[in-house]
C-alpha cells in the first residue's frame, strides 16, 4: 500500500511533507526495521505531526537493534552487496535509520 501511495498519490501533493524523509518513506522504514505494532504507532504519530503547527525538518526513524560481530573482510573478492541503510548510533541500543543513496559510475 505504501508503494502504491508513493507512486500515484504523492503526485497530487508533491512537496507537501514537512519532514525528511517523507512520512510515507518513514512508515516504510519503520515497517522494515521494527515490529508491526511499533511501526504503526510511530508512523501514526509522525503523520499527526506533519502539519503547519510543527516546524518539520529531519526526522529519521529510530530502531532498537542488537548487532552480532561483523564478518571478516576479504579484499580478494569484490563486494557485490549494496548498502541500502546506515544505522547511525543514537545511544547504546538505539539507532537512526538513514537511507543510502545509490551512486552512478
Amino acid at each position: 500500500m505504501i508503494k502504491l501511495y508513493q507512486k500515484f498519490f504523492t503526485l497530487i501533493g508533491y512537496g507537501s511533507c514537512r519532514y525528511y524523509p517523507t512520512c510515507s518513506q518513514y512508515a516504510k522504514e519503520q515497517l522494515l526495521h521494527n515490529s508491526f505494532l511499533k511501526a504503526i504507532f510511530y508512523s501514526f504519530i509522525r503523520i499527526l505531526r506533519c502539519n503547519q503547527l510543527f516546524a518539520g525538518g529531519i526526522d529519521y526513524p529510530v530502531v532498537t537493534k542488537k548487532f552480532v560481530s561483523p564478518l571478516p573482510l576479504s579484499l580478494k573478492q569484490p563486494c557485490t552487496h549494496r548498502i541500502t541503510f546506515w544505522f547511525v548510533p543514537k545511544d547504546m541500543q538505539s539507532f537512526y535509520v538513514v537511507k543510502s543513496f545509490k551512486t552512478t559510475k
